[in-house]
């Protein structure tokens, strides 16, 4: 079944159960750009027929294309309704010759290698839990939101603009490989406070995108020049984004790419704590990651790449 003719709260019962952040916006956002296939069967307890299964494309530029929320429901896990959806979804990217990729989790990892993909690099998700009322001396120093502004203004770091745009676009594009425009300025609509730019001689050294969750807000994705950039466009993230964190009572996750140590020990000194890797992977053998991931910090999250 097409994915999109399933209702919304389907959807959200497969993310819920997996635990997955996703919020309605993500998975519509996901199905504007891409498409998705469903497995519905019919429940034996209530007779009903459920929405059991879900795997989802987002292609990029007719070049590749991303797959994710390979989600079954827990009581109908291990009779392969996962493997049954991600062959059609690379049947029909085999159709269009658009290179497969997704972000595996440990347990997924061992399927996906079953499948023809082989590892490309890692990252690992890091959360900060909120603490209501705590301002971490490091995020946010108790003088004012002045200081702040200030300190971001002798970085050259400032809220990103309607005309940053083409600029942006086009730092995306040699770090992921493709043009994904649409989706990041969705994401900019969606958590404005965590919308930021470095400026550089010629055009922008780094910028963050970030998103509201169903149970945390979500920094990435960040491209930047190297780490000293990256942090402080997270700082000033941080520091405007404490506040609503504390008050709705949200985490603060960033999925980091491996190897960016100082970047990892900075999120740590802001309470940031690692919970669990994810490997990216690419399907065939010989076949490299699009894009320069030197210049990727913080990745937009296992299902947007």
């Amino acid at each position: 079944m097409d994915l999109a003719d399933a209702a919304p709260a389907e959807w959200m019962a497969l993310s819920t159960s997996a635990h997955w952040n996703q919020t309605e916006e993500d998975w519509r956002t996901m199905l504007a750009l891409g498409r998705g296939w469903g497995l519905r069967l019919r429940d034996a307890n209530s007779g009903r027929d459920e929405l059991v299964a879900s795997t989802l494309v987002l292609p990029y530029a007719q070049r590749f294309a991303w797959i994710s929320m390979v989600l079954v429901l827990p009581a109908q896990r291990g009779r392969g309704h996962a493997a049954r959806l991600l062959g059609v979804a690379l049947e029909d990217l085999r159709s269009q010759a658009l290179l497969p990729l997704l972000d595996a989790t440990p347990a997924g990892r061992p399927v996906y290698l079953k499948q023809g993909f082989v590892d490309a690099w890692g990252f690992e998700r890091w959360r900060r839990k909120a603490l209501a009322g705590a301002v971490p001396p490091a995020v946010v120093p108790p003088a004012s939101a002045t200081s702040m502004a200030k300190a971001a203004a002798a970085a050259d770091v400032r809220p990103l603009r309607e005309s940053d745009w083409p600029a942006v676009d086009a730092n995306d594009v040699v770090a992921f490989g493709a043009s994904r425009l649409r989706l990041l300025r969705a994401l900019a609509q969606r958590l404005p406070g965590a919308a930021w730019l470095v400026e550089g001689v010629v055009g922008p050294r780094g910028f963050l995108l970030g998103r509201d969750g169903r149970t945390a807000l979500q920094l990435g994705p960040l491209v930047a020049d190297d780490d000293g950039t990256a942090i402080d466009l997270l700082r000033a993230a941080l520091g405007a984004l404490h506040r609503d964190s504390a008050a709705r009572g949200r985490d603060l996750i960033v999925d980091l790419r491996n190897g960016r140590e100082p970047l990892a020990a900075w999120l740590r000194a802001q309470g940031f704590a690692p919970e669990r890797p994810f490997t990216r992977m690419v399907h065939g053998a010989g076949n490299a990651a699009p894009g320069d991931a030197a210049r990727i910090c913080l990745v937009a999250g296992p299902e947007l790449g």
